[in-house]
């Protein structure tokens, strides 16, 4: 099963290019059989641009995540701690094998009617 993610451009490019290696998140799917996560670049692109297969998902309070992910974490502490201020857990989906699409592909052609999510949605 895939999910879509909506994706800062920014940090999509850094995932795509192999950087940013963790995707956080202030809470994370509930069905285990998710196993890709397909890229939503938000605006000014608007498009899915690619995918990358989940490695693992890490759960923790913020800080000792942080001590985890922050050589590949793709963001600064500061924006870290101001995302996951007033939070006592924080997810890290660990990026793997990060797939660009030769095309990228509005999100209707993949979900008819779809609208880009606010935190995902299973696909």
């Amino acid at each position: 099963m895939k999910v879509l993610l909506s994706i800062k451009p920014e940090y999509a490019e850094s995932i795509l290019q192999g950087n940013k290696k963790f995707e956080f998140r202030k809470t994370i799917f509930r069905n285990k059989n998710v196993k890709t996560v397909v890229i939503y670049a938000t605006m000014p692109i608007g498009k899915v641009i690619g995918e990358f297969d989940i490695d693992e998902i890490i759960s923790s309070e913020p800080s000792a995540l942080w001590d985890v992910t922050k050589k590949y974490a793709g963001i600064s502490k500061c924006f870290f701690d101001e995302y996951f201020s007033k939070k006592s857990t924080a997810f890290a989906i660990a990026v793997k094998n990060p797939r660009r699409y030769k095309d990228p592909v509005l999100l209707t052609d993949i979900v008819p009617g779809a609208v880009p999510p606010q935190s995902f949605r299973y696909i």
